[in-house]
C-alpha cells in the first residue's frame, strides 16, 4: 500500500461546503487539498436559495459580486392558499439580501478562485484510522490504495458522510415527506417579478423564486408515497408525479410545470436531516479530526437555511485554524489544529443547533399548513433574539 507525503489540511467532499473550506482557507492563505469521489464537480439539485447569513460568508469569500451579477434579488414572499385563493406575505430573509442561485455557477465560482489543483478528483476515502504509532494523527485509507496522514481532516462529505462516523454523530434520520424540484424557462418574461410565492392546498406546498427575468426555481413538497423510490429514477415521471399533485392549482401553475426542463428535474424520496439532540450531545470534532455543512448538520429545505449554514462553517473554520497555526513550541502543529477546531466546535454549537431545531419543529408540523405559516413567524423571532445577526459569522 502506498504512502504519500503528508498534507497539512484535507477536506473530504468537493460540494459547496468542501469547495467554500478551501476557498475560506485560501483567502487566509492556508493550503488544503480536497477529495473528491467525483471524477468532476458534482451540483446534485439545480438551485440553492442564499439567505443574507450567506451572503455575509460569500462577501468574506470575495465571490458575492460575481454571483450577484446571476441572480435576481428577491424582494417580497406571497403564501397563498389555494382552495380560497386568500393571500398571506410572508417575511423574506428577515430583511435582509435573499437571491435563488443555481449550483452550478455556485460551484464553479468557488471552484476558479482555487488555486491549481486543489481539488482531487477520483478519490474516494474508504476508511480513517488512527495510526497506532502517532496517537495524534489520523490515517485517510484512498480505494486505490493510497494512505494520507494529514494534521487536521474535514469531513465535508455530505449527509451520508464517511467521517461523521468517526467523530461519533448518529445517522441522520428522515421525514416521511419528499421534494421534487425544478426548474422553468420562459422564452418571454416570466410573471413572478422578484417574489418568492407559496401555494398550499391539502398539505402539497408548491414554492417559487425566480432566478432571473427567464428562469424560474420551483420546488414542490407532500408526504412520501410507496412509488417515489420507483418515479426518482425517471424524470418524465417525476414530472408527471408533479402535474398529478397539483391538481386544482391555478393553470399558470401547471402550465409552469409542463415546461419545466427535464434534465433539471429532481425527486428526493427521504429527506434527511440530523436530529437536534444529536448536534448537542456529541463533540463536533474528535482529536483533529472534524466535520461542516450536511455532514454535520444535515437540515431538511423547510427553512431553506443548509447552504447558508455550511457557508458560515467555512468561513469560521477557516478563521480559527488561522488563528492558531501560529502556537509556539507546536514542531508537529498538532496542538494548534486541536485548539483550532475546539474553538470552531464552540462558535457553531449553539448556532447549527437552533437551526436545526427550527427547521426540524417546522417538518414536523408540515402537515398543518396553518400551523406552518405560525410557528416559521415566531421561530424567526426567537432566532433573531437568540442568534444576533453579528454572531453568525464573525470574520473570515
Amino acid at each position: 500500500m502506498e504512502k504519500s507525503d503528508e498534507e497539512k489540511i484535507v477536506i473530504v467532499g468537493g460540494g459547496i461546503c468542501g469547495l467554500a473550506t478551501a476557498l475560506a482557507l485560501h483567502r487566509k492563505g492556508v493550503e488544503s487539498i480536497v477529495l473528491e469521489k467525483s471524477e468532476k464537480l458534482r451540483a446534485t439539485g439545480a438551485c440553492i436559495i442564499m439567505q443574507p447569513n450567506g451572503w455575509r460568508a460569500l462577501n468574506q469569500l470575495g465571490i458575492a459580486s460575481k454571483l450577484r451579477q446571476t441572480a435576481l434579488p428577491i424582494q417580497s414572499g406571497h403564501y397563498i392558499t389555494v382552495k380560497d385563493g386568500k393571500h398571506t406575505d410572508l417575511p423574506v430573509g428577515n430583511g435582509g439580501e435573499c437571491r435563488c442561485l443555481r449550483r452550478s455557477d455556485l460551484m464553479k465560482t468557488l471552484a476558479k478562485e482555487l488555486p491549481p489543483n486543489t481539488v482531487r478528483f477520483g478519490c474516494k476515502v474508504v476508511s480513517i484510522k488512527v495510526d497506532a504509532n502517532t496517537s495524534a494523527y489520523s490515517i485517510l485509507h484512498l480505494h486505490d490504495g493510497t494512505m494520507l496522514m494529514p494534521r487536521v481532516i474535514i469531513g465535508c462529505d455530505g449527509v451520508n458522510s464517511v467521517v461523521a462516523s468517526i467523530v461519533g454523530l448518529n445517522s441522520s434520520r428522515h421525514f416521511s415527506t419528499c421534494a421534487i424540484r425544478g426548474v422553468t424557462h420562459y422564452q418571454t418574461l416570466h410573471p413572478f417579478g422578484t417574489a418568492f410565492y407559496l401555494f398550499d392546498k391539502d398539505g402539497v406546498r408548491l414554492g417559487l423564486l425566480p432566478i432571473n427575468h427567464n428562469d424560474v426555481y420551483w420546488f414542490l413538497t407532500r408526504k412520501l408515497t410507496s412509488t417515489d423510490s420507483m418515479v426518482s429514477k425517471d424524470q418524465r415521471l417525476i414530472k408527471d408525479s408533479t402535474v398529478e399533485a397539483i391538481k386544482g392549482f391555478p393553470n399558470h401553475i401547471t402550465e409552469m410545470i409542463n415546461n419545466s426542463d427535464v434534465d433539471f428535474l429532481h425527486l428526493t424520496d427521504q429527506i434527511r436531516y440530523r436530529a437536534p439532540w444529536d448536534l448537542l450531545r456529541t463533540k463536533f470534532c474528535k482529536g483533529t479530526v472534524t466535520l461542516a455543512g450536511d455532514a454535520l448538520h444535515a437540515m431538511a429545505p423547510f427553512l431553506a437555511q443548509g447552504g447558508s449554514a455550511s457557508l458560515e462553517d467555512a468561513v469560521v473554520l477557516a478563521r480559527c485554524l488561522s488563528q492558531n497555526m501560529g502556537i509556539a513550541l507546536d514542531p508537529t502543529g498538532m496542538k494548534a489544529a486541536r485548539a483550532a477546531l475546539d474553538q470552531y466546535a464552540k462558535e457553531r454549537k449553539m448556532r447549527v443547533f437552533w437551526l436545526s431545531l427550527e427547521t426540524f419543529v417546522v417538518g414536523t408540523m408540515h402537515d398543518t399548513s396553518a400551523l406552518l405559516v405560525k410557528i416559521k413567524g415566531k421561530l424567526e423571532v426567537v432566532q433573531d433574539l437568540l442568534i444576533p445577526s453579528h454572531l453568525e459569522v464573525k470574520r473570515v
